[in-house]
C-alpha cells in the first residue's frame, strides 16, 4: 500500500515532496509514506522522530478526525513528533512548522 501511495500523491503530497526531498529543510532527510507503528504516514524523519500528515477536507469529518486524533496520539505515545498541515497551507507552512517542531526559529 505505501509503495501504491508513493507512486500515486495527491497534489498536496507532491508540493510537499519538493519542499522536504533531499534534505532542503535543515538537513532533515524525509521518506514519504512509510509503514511507522503499523501506520502509513505521510513523511517520516526518523533522525527527529517526526511525522508530517498532509490534511485534506476528508480530514475534517467527524469520523475520520476521531481517527486521525487516535492514530495521532497512539503515534506521540510511541515517542514520535507529528505535524498535521493542511492541504493548502503546505507551501506557506511546511518548512517553518518543521523548524519549530525541533526548536528552530525560521
Amino acid at each position: 500500500m505505501a509503495k501504491t501511495l508513493r507512486h500515486n500523491p495527491t497534489t498536496a503530497e507532491a508540493e510537499a515532496w519538493a519542499l522536504l526531498r533531499a534534505r532542503q529543510v535543515d538537513g532533515l532527510k524525509f521518506r514519504r509514506q512509510q509503514i511507522v507503528c503499523g501506520f502509513v504516514v505521510d513523511f517520516f524523519c526518523a533522525d527527529a522522530r517526526l511525522i508530517v500528515e498532509l490534511d485534506g477536507g476528508v480530514h475534517d469529518e467527524p469520523e475520520q478526525y476521531e481517527h486521525d486524533e487516535r492514530r495521532t496520539a497512539a503515534l506521540s505515545a510511541a515517542g514520535f513528533i507529528v505535524i498535521r498541515i493542511q492541504n493548502d497551507d503546505v507551501a506557506a507552512t511546511l518548512a517553518q512548522r518543521i523548524r519549530e517542531s525541533q526548536g528552530r526559529c525560521a
